[in-house]
């Protein structure tokens, strides 16, 4: 029992740690979009297109490593 409680918050960690690498990502991204737009490869129009689609993909990606770490989670403490 105390064996699964601690491979629980090792999951849990293991998730946090995919979230900031997901979030890192992001703004790597952010960032080589605004340098982009400062050198005026694109547009304003763009650098907000691509701004939202951004924010979609991280969003939908740490909505499926929150799902994984949850099933991962069960599967633990269930054995």
């Amino acid at each position: 029992e105390e064996r699964r409680r601690d491979l629980t918050k090792t999951v849990r960690t293991r998730v946090e740690e995919a979230k900031i690498a997901v979030r890192n990502v992001r703004r790597e991204s952010l960032d080589e979009a605004r340098l982009y737009e400062h050198e005026k490869l694109i547009s304003e129009d763009d650098m907000r297109r691509a701004q939202e689609k951004l924010q979609e993909l991280t969003d939908r990606y740490i909505r499926e490593v929150d799902h994984i770490g949850s099933s991962k989670e069960a599967e633990v403490m269930e054995i």
